[in-house]
């Protein structure tokens, strides 16, 4: 990490964290905030998930050092949740438990770039990934997916941005912040195309139940056993089942790579955490209706929320069918309230309008904001009126 020192020393904390705290310290100060920043159900973990970690407490099974990569009881369990949901088995060799899918993201660069080796990166982006390459000592490369074509990259603007150094494309479907899904046929010519240039896919697919309104996601990785030996997929519990606090994530791959990356979770963590992998071994269980009642809790959000913000003035957006949030082109916005800067004027809604969004110059594009739906309908329709009175305050 020497190489990267300067530039860990001077990275910035996450736009998402850094959002959330200056609304916190303003509803500390006494103000009226309504925080639409994080991306975390605002469901509690469901209690049967609760229960078999407060069992392997009594029993004592909590209490040790578990496997460097998981407990063999979990990966059991995502072998069976893979075979229901991706459609083709796994071995536990394929499989890496890690502490939180943003770590598993984290090793899988540690273990795969090389310094100088580019890192294909559709813009909007989750803040970390960038940060995460340079940290391996690569080079991400960004490729700005338009907002007229739903947030989605094509081939042809994939391969402008090829160059000798590529290694790894990365692909988030549903995607954080936009919450675009991309189809089959549109994954499938992306696959072949990875494929034809002997490129690694990487696929964050966190958020791979959260679809709404009929939309279905497809898996890169399911495609066909070819695009499968190239591809490693993160998941994790923390958003299907409600269990962000629990730092449980995973990575199922090639076994020369997920190997690697359990070298550098032995060194690093040494272990997710015990109690968390007992929790989420019934988690893949699903042996209640909780993720039903949330998705559910989602898809109606969405589809209120999505009519009310579209009518706030300078406000320009695409309806998503996937993850939770909602990705507004604000650039009208801006213009009419006299700002130029979209984190400034993010900064304007704070404080005047008591509305805490994120700024989406921290996802690659700013000229958005990010406004998360995973809170309740009333706060929702509460922020959107109060959007939209501060708009027409003019």
């Amino acid at each position: 990490m020497k190489k990267n020192s300067d530039f860990v020393l001077k990275m910035d904390e996450s736009v998402t964290l850094a959002a959330a705290n200056r609304a916190k310290a303003l509803k500390a100060q006494g103000r009226d905030i309504i925080d639409l920043t994080l991306g975390q159900p605002d469901f509690p973990t469901p209690k049967i998930i609760g229960q078999a970690a407060i069992e392997a407490i009594d029993n004592g099974k909590a209490s040790f050092y578990t496997q460097a990569g998981g407990l063999p009881e979990l990966k059991n369990a995502v072998q069976h949740y893979w075979t229901r949901f991706y459609n083709y088995e796994i071995q536990p060799n394929e499989i890496l438990i890690t502490a939180g899918a943003k770590f598993a993201l984290y090793a899988y660069f540690m273990a795969t770039v090389d310094p100088d080796d580019e890192v294909i990166i559709p813009a909007p982006y989750w803040v970390s990934y960038v940060d995460q390459v340079k940290m391996a000592g690569g080079n991400p490369v960004i490729v700005e997916a338009k907002q007229e074509n739903n947030f989605k990259v094509t081939v042809e603007q994939l391969e402008e941005a090829r160059t000798s150094k590529s290694k790894i494309l990365l692909l988030n479907s549903p995607s954080n912040p936009t919450g675009m899904i991309y189809s089959k046929e549109e994954l499938t010519a992306i696959g072949e195309w990875a494929l034809a240039h002997d490129l690694l896919i990487l696929a964050d697919d966190i958020y791979h139940r959260l679809v709404y309104n009929g939309a279905e996601f497809t898996a890169i990785s399911s495609l066909s056993d070819e695009i499968r030996k190239r591809t490693t997929v993160i998941n994790g519990v923390s958003k299907t089942f409600a269990m962000t606090g629990w730092r449980i994530g995973l990575a199922v791959g090639d076994p020369e790579i997920i190997s690697a990356m359990t070298k550098i979770a032995s060194q690093t963590t040494s272990n997710p955490t015990a109690v968390a992998q007992y929790a989420a071994i019934e988690a893949f269980e699903e042996r209640d209706n909780s993720f039903e009642i949330m998705h559910a809790a989602f898809e109606e959000r969405l589809n209120i929320i999505y009519g009310q913000l579209s009518e706030v003035p300078g406000f320009e957006l695409v309806k998503p069918n996937g993850a939770f949030y909602l990705f507004p082109k604000v650039t009208k916005a801006m213009a009419m309230k006299g700002y130029s800067d979209v984190t400034d004027f993010t900064t304007a809604i704070l404080e005047e309008a008591g509305v805490a969004l994120v700024t989406g110059a921290g996802f690659g594009s700013p000229e958005n904001v990010r406004l998360s739906y995973a809170t309740s309908l009333e706060n929702l329709e509460v922020a959107v009126a109060r959007l939209k009175d501060w708009m027409n305050d003019r």
